[in-house]
């Protein structure tokens, strides 16, 4: 195996590895690198196109198979053990309808940007999806409360049953981990 093989993996493995905050960063770096954004220096949204016409707002998730059982008082300790390994749970792009799993796409407040870019992690690929915010509330399954009482702040799940929709509908490009670690090497 050479050296890149080896990296790439490593790579693949430290993204799922990142906490939220720190994953939503390199999801942010990706989108920003790709369509040749600017940061917004705002916490109303992420970036914004070169003549700042346009707001942008991402969001990303990695995909992971659902566990097949519930963790409780018996199995506690081997749910947490098999947790660490990513393999146990690792999904592939062309696994998304055979398999469960739930990704949820969530703090969209939709007033304060113009398009959302979002998207899925899988182990072989991410795929990149996007939509005007203004079409947000049309995705099945958009909820624009995430919290009780909380109003214009939504979410929604993509998940093994509504992949197809963001597939046929809101699809933008798949990205290898190769080209991705090129691409954040620049």
């Amino acid at each position: 195996m050479c050296n890149m093989e080896i990296s790439i993996e490593k790579f693949i493995q430290g993204i799922f590895a990142l906490n939220t905050r720190r994953f939503g960063t390199v999801a942010e770096i990706m989108i920003k690198k790709l369509y040749r954004l600017q940061w917004s220096g705002t916490h109303q949204y992420d970036l914004y196109d070169e003549n700042k016409e346009k707001c942008i707002e991402v969001k990303f998730s990695r995909v992971t198979k659902e566990h097949e059982e519930k963790i409780n008082e018996k199995n506690v300790l081997s749910q947490c053990i098999s947790a660490a390994y990513l393999k146990n749970r690792s999904m592939y792009s062309d696994e998304a309808n055979k398999f469960s799993f739930d990704c949820n796409i969530q703090q969209i407040k939709c007033r304060n940007f113009d398009y959302l870019f979002y998207g899925l992690f899988f182990m072989d690929c991410i795929e990149i999806y996007g939509i005007p915010s203004t079409d947000v509330y049309n995705i099945p399954g958009y909820s624009d409360h995430q919290h009780e009482g909380n109003v214009g702040e939504g979410q929604f799940h993509l998940n093994n049953s509504s992949i197809d929709f963001h597939r046929e509908n809101c699809y933008q490009m798949r990205l290898t981990y190769d080209e991705l670690y090129e691409l954040l090497q620049d």
